[in-house]
């Protein structure tokens, strides 16, 4: 892992979308840790009017519609998009949309939002935040996960490398699929610039979470579980419009 100057090609989904959600859905970090506590943050969403922003494959969509919510999503990856489609059926409402530019919907469209460790791809947050809300009935919640800056910050003085945690900067990591090794690019910020950010764009933060794994990860990934236990990846906040 090393801070990115910029210098790194963009993100590309579409190259390994399948690998991706295949991994992504089986292992403990999101199958068993961040869509569970996402979940669980949703509550009873019956009736209510979501849209999952970011929605990769669908999985939290799929669920939720289970749940009895009305769902729309967007990606900013065709193909991931596909998969999603594949999930979901072909009249599920799912466009190809960028969170850093306007997105298609109209005022007040969404009783909720849940943005799913998406605004780490961005360098700022404040015109998606505002898009948010902007399609947010009043009173309507933003569910975000994030990296947990604590986390990131604590692993990467463990390897050694030094970087500043009160500074936001891009950083970039290879994921590897089968053969492919595909380098990543985040955003990394401290706690008081993502809380800042919210405020700023209007929200008032109702929850912050630091949930634990769900307990049935602890026989198929004892150690991971462990850790996850002791030391938490994701940060999630519930947040609500004015």
């Amino acid at each position: 892992m090393t801070p990115d100057n910029h210098t790194l090609p963009a993100n590309d989904y579409n190259s390994f979308a399948e690998a991706y959600a295949a991994q992504n859905e089986g292992g403990i970090q999101n199958a068993y840790y961040e869509q569970p506590a996402m979940l669980e943050l949703a509550g009873d969403v019956a009736g209510r009017r979501i849209l999952d922003a970011g929605c990769g494959a669908g999985p939290l969509s799929a669920v939720l519609r289970d749940r009895g919510a009305i769902m729309s999503g967007f990606d900013l990856s065709a193909g991931m998009l596909e998969l999603a489609r594949r999930r979901l059926g072909p009249e599920a409402d799912l466009r190809v949309a960028d969170l850093a530019e306007p997105l298609p919907y109209a005022d007040n469209a969404f009783d909720d939002v849940i943005a799913s460790l998406v605004l780490h791809y961005l360098e700022d947050w404040g015109p998606s935040l505002t898009e948010l809300k902007r399609i947010l009935k009043p009173g309507g919640r933003l569910l975000i996960s994030v990296d947990h800056p604590f986390a990131i910050h604590a692993l990467q003085r463990l390897e050694g490398i030094k970087t500043n945690y009160f500074q936001t900067y891009k950083w970039t990591e290879d994921w590897t699929f089968g053969s492919q090794t595909i380098p990543m690019s985040f955003w990394i910020r401290p706690l008081h610039a993502i809380t800042a950010a919210f405020t700023a764009a209007g929200f008032e933060i109702s929850v912050i979470s630091e949930p634990m794994p769900a307990p049935e990860a602890r026989e198929l990934w004892p150690e991971d579980y462990r850790m996850l236990t002791v030391s938490p990846s994701f940060l999630f906040f519930v947040l609500t419009a004015s």
